[in-house]
């Protein structure tokens, strides 16, 4: 075991994740936190700090001998003066200096990246998109991200927002998505536009099994829904093969305007399975150019929760070495 040791901190709404490598790239720290969000930042930030010196120390090192750290943030953020804005699933966030209030905690220097971007990062260098020079990372949850890498580089646009892959738009009209937007594929394809039209039907006297599994297992979420698909609900059935055939309708658009080698499918949603993922590649495939469809594989992640910390280090080790932290 030998330095350079980087750290990655995940940031979510529910949880941290510190991830400690050495020169290597083997994990030698690991820990997770509850954030504990309702605390507020200065509090929040603390549990970073917290678990990032934990991982240190069972890696077997200090907190002072971690090289650099990169920290991955749910957006909007500002990736170059190292600002969460304004995200939905931290109250109270507005103009946060996450680097400078973390460095100046730590004591050591840290970037922030977007958390698809790092996601992307993360299965490019460490997992499923290893050898790929073009590789598009979509993560299906209760919302829709992504993270672009084009020519081995991940690609974040003219001010840092390309790869919002989940605002792609797939109906001239409908339900919003988490960010107000109108027809677009998070608010047709997540777990939370799952759970919210089986609220709609369950509201209107129907879907009795999913109602009893969401009782039973609060709150109502897209697991609720499979569950019951898989019992043999017809509606809960049909919710999903909806979702799924505009998630196809997406990823048939990204495969016609990037032509990627790999697309990475991750996030909670992987976890239902083919009755997802079999009916949005046959949409795929039928929607997408001929030739754009067969080159490129699409898979599921490699790394699961653990890839948007590492790809968090990713990025804090290459702008280490280009010298710009």
């Amino acid at each position: 075991m030998s330095g350079p040791y980087f750290a990655g901190v995940d940031l979510g709404g529910t949880k941290i994740m510190a991830i400690v490598v050495d020169a290597q790239n083997n994990i030698i720290g690991d820990q997770r936190l509850t954030t504990e969000a309702s605390k507020g930042a200065e509090h929040v930030i603390g549990r970073m700090v917290e678990a990032t010196r934990t991982a240190a120390e069972e890696a077997g090192i200090a907190l002072a001998d971690l090289t650099a750290a990169g920290i991955s943030a749910p957006g909007p953020i500002d990736w170059k003066i190292g600002i969460v804005t304004d995200p939905p699933n931290l109250p109270g966030w507005h103009d946060v200096p996450l680097t400078f209030l973390f460095s100046e905690r730590s004591g050591i220097p840290s970037v922030l990246e977007n958390d698809a971007n790092c996601g992307a990062v993360g299965e490019h260098q460490f997992g499923a998109g290893r050898g790929y020079r073009h590789l598009i990372y979509v993560t299906i949850s209760t919302g829709i991200g992504g993270g672009l890498i084009i020519d081995n580089e991940l690609y974040r646009g003219a001010s840092g927002a390309a790869g919002e892959l989940g605002h792609i738009i797939v109906a001239e009209d409908g339900p919003e998505c988490g960010a107000k937007h109108i027809g677009c594929l998070e608010a047709f394809a997540s777990g939370t536009g799952i759970a919210r039209r089986a609220r709609e039907l369950i509201d209107a006297g129907g879907m009795p099994r999913t109602a009893r599994i969401a009782e039973h297992n609060p709150p109502l979420s897209a697991e609720s829904v499979h569950l019951a698909a898989e019992a043999g609900e017809p509606e809960a059935k049909a919710i999903i093969e909806s979702a799924a055939r505009y998630f196809g309708m997406g990823l048939a658009t990204m495969i016609n305007a990037f032509n990627p080698e790999i697309i990475v499918i991750g996030g909670g949603l992987t976890q239902i399975g083919d009755d997802y993922l079999g009916p949005a590649l046959e949409v795929a495939r039928a929607r997408a150019f001929e030739q754009p469809f067969q080159d490129a594989r699409i898979v599921e992640w490699e790394l699961g929760e653990r890839g948007t910390a590492l790809g968090a280090l990713a990025v804090a080790r290459s702008r280490y070495r280009e010298g710009t932290i």
